[in-house]
């Protein structure tokens, strides 16, 4: 696969700036913001262009059927995130995760963390009241603070998000090169201790030690005849690339670099239009058109059929495979009525992209009691009607997307430990969005892999 440069027609770094920019921040000290992006430019780049044709390659090899995407992560950094544990925790189960997903569907998996940068937030609203008062709202920690005293946008705070992400970068950097996602590793993988003891179904917790067994007899075997030697590099390491939002325009200028005649954003791998973002003559899609990155665009019920062909025009003139990730994001209950149109207008371009379901932001409610959460059920629903409904539309689905943790939150209702709306005052700790647990993240890489498995049985052939 060939990289080629996107930008046409007067394209520069910060062409974006003669378009309208929605979700813009309001800085009071523009003296101070323009310091920080001048600093932020004389800065190192946090990954390399190889790494980014890596993933450019990968993700071709996803549109080609060749392999599956995992991406996932918070749905908005804090700072506070960015310490050892929390680092290792989100890693572990995007590990353990993706080699379920390899068994299970017999393929490479393409790993993408939402994480070393995934700081700002879209909001619907610049400001809301709060006993009375009005405040600017919170727009993630590389604008602003939680705390009240805290919500003027500060500056100063892109510079603290480059820091943050070039340590977080750092240490997953440090753990994958010295042996973290090693399969010889008992930290990452400790198969044989996942007892399932949360599982509150027998008949679940009985499946789920099927397909540990069955995986770990596979690696048992392959130990057996020296085929995980530990100089193969598909046993004893793995790519991990980061990922994040591009909401905030002028921090992704500062991190673009001009090499070898293309242009990079060197601030992270992948890089994604969000829902709020995406329109035709917006400056979000003019910033992203001339990036050598794969990109993501995040597509939901106010997506119009007919105005994907000239997104994609933009975005992918060339028609790159894998180019574009189209992260479908709508409901359990809305899926069905929007995909197929969305599946069927982007086959009418010849555009070849990555189908990747968020079944996350289209399934969140409110309590009774204003806590915000999802139902575990009502994600596996809409991850379920994506499988099917690409393949009855001769289409394939290449990947998921969630918001995860690997801490033991308590913020999504149900999955097989059996979360209750009673139990999230237990651990609920998100400033954004509810985001799965490390348990409920096992039962969604499981059902993906029940799925395959079942798509391999001779039994769908009768």
């Amino acid at each position: 696969m060939s990289v080629e440069g996107t930008a046409t027609g007067g394209w520069a770094p910060d062409s974006w700036k003669s378009k309208k920019v929605v979700q813009d921040v309001a800085y009071e000290d523009k003296d101070q913001l323009n310091k920080v992006l001048q600093k932020l430019q004389h800065l190192p780049p946090l990954v390399s262009p190889e790494e980014i044709r890596k993933l450019r390659q990968q993700l071709y090899e996803v549109a080609h059927n060749e392999r599956f995407l995992l991406q996932g992560g918070d749905c908005a950094e804090l700072f506070d995130y960015c310490s050892q544990e929390p680092i290792e925790n989100k890693l572990k189960v995007l590990l353990q995760m993706s080699l379920i997903l390899v068994w299970g569907g017999r393929t490479s998996v393409t790993r993408i963390a939402r994480m070393a940068g995934q700081y700002a937030k879209p909001r619907s609203k610049p400001t809301e009241i709060i006993d009375g008062k009005e405040y600017h709202a919170f727009r993630g920690d590389n604008v602003n603070g939680i705390d009240l005293a805290e919500r003027k946008p500060d500056p100063d705070r892109l510079l603290s998000a480059y820091f943050h992400s070039a340590a977080t970068i750092n240490y997953v950097r440090t753990l994958l090169s010295s042996g973290f996602a090693d399969l010889h590793h008992p930290e990452a993988w400790n198969l044989r201790q996942w007892d399932f003891a949360h599982v509150q179904n027998p008949a679940v917790r009985a499946e789920y030690q099927t397909i540990v067994k069955r995986l770990n007899d596979a690696l048992d075997f392959m130990r057996t005849i020296g085929a995980d030697d530990k100089a193969r590099e598909a046993t004893n390491s793995v790519d991990m690339f980061t990922s994040h939002e591009g909401l905030l325009l002028d921090y992704e200028t500062q991190l673009t670099k001009h090499v070898d005649g293309l242009y990079y954003n060197l601030g992270a791998h992948f890089l994604w239009i969000g829902d709020r973002t995406r329109q035709l003559d917006g400056g979000h899609v003019e910033y992203f058109r001339g990036l050598v990155n794969p990109i993501g665009i995040k597509v939901g019920p106010s997506m119009k059929p007919e105005e994907l062909a000239p997104l994609l025009d933009i975005v992918d003139p060339n028609h790159e495979p894998g180019k574009v990730t189209l992260i479908t994001r709508y409901g359990h209950d809305k899926i069905a009525t929007y995909l197929p149109g969305h599946i069927k207008a982007v086959q009418a371009t010849g555009h070849k992209v990555v189908w990747c379901c968020d079944p996350m932001h289209g399934n969140t409610e409110t309590t009774s009691t204003g806590v915000k959460t999802r139902r575990f059920d009502h994600i596996a629903q809409e991850l379920s009607k994506a499988f099917r409904i690409h393949k009855e539309c001769n289409s394939r689905l290449g990947g998921v997307h969630f918001e995860l943790t690997g801490d033991a939150v308590t913020e999504t209702i149900g999955g097989s430990m059996n979360l209750l709306e009673a139990d999230l005052g237990r651990n609920y700790q998100t400033f954004c969005d509810p985001r799965l647990n490390y348990e409920q993240s096992l039962d969604i890489a499981f059902m993906i892999a029940k799925y395959y498995e079942g798509e391999r049985s001779p039994l769908k052939k009768l």
